[in-house]
């Protein structure tokens, strides 16, 4: 059966070479800045979705945690298993709003870092379900969400962090941390929001 390709992959794939330098030209450390606190006691289960040049990944496996990360697009996934092949991460062709792969897993982390505004209006109510789904009690979930135009030929829409804030609170997450920061490739136009969700150990039904 032939692969199918969701809408918006094939820009990435096209350029993936050039997306992974673009990439990894920046640190974990200093693109999570705002919210590396919230980081669960390694070793934690983390789920990295829309993982790219898998930057994160490796950096979260380097710190001791259990990682998996979900790449929809061939390109990417195949240079980042390629370029971190010296650090354990799990990796997976899925997407959202589904993400079937990933069954009933529960992790105590999941990081969305620049994906939400690949999700068009219409999936996001689905998608924000299935993180809280994916998240253990407890856990915390990091979206960072960016605002600005869209380069050309990518496939992007407009977010809005307090609409954001909202689906996550009607799957019983509750914002822990928002943080603003400029962009680190000086992109014009580009800036970005970090929303951090928490779950509770139990919520009430």
């Amino acid at each position: 059966m032939a692969r199918v390709i969701l809408p918006g992959v094939a820009a990435y794939d096209e350029n993936a070479a050039e997306l992974v330098a673009e990439y990894e030209r920046l640190r974990f450390a200093d693109v999570h800045a705002g919210w590396l606190d919230l980081l669960p006691a390694a070793p934690a289960r983390v789920l990295d979705v829309g993982a790219g040049s898998g930057r994160d990944a490796a950096a979260l496996s380097r710190l001791g945690h259990r990682v998996t990360a979900v790449e929809p697009s061939d390109g990417l996934r195949t240079l980042a298993r390629r370029r971190h092949a010296d650090v354990p991460v799990v990796w997976l062709d899925d997407a959202l709003p589904a993400l079937p792969s990933l069954g009933d897993a529960r992790f105590d982390l999941v990081l969305l870092s620049a994906v939400w505004m690949h999700l068009a209006p219409d999936e996001r109510s689905a998608a924000m379900r299935r993180v809280a789904e994916l998240l253990a009690p407890s856990g915390t979930a990091v979206l960072t969400l960016r605002l600005g135009p869209p380069p050309p030929g990518r496939r992007m829409f407009e977010v809005d962090p307090d609409g954001t804030a909202a689906l996550g609170a009607r799957e019983g997450l509750r914002v822990v941390r928002r943080v603003d920061s400029p962009d680190l490739l000086e992109r014009p136009g580009v800036g970005w929001t970090a929303v951090a969700f928490g779950k509770p150990q139990t919520i009430p039904t």
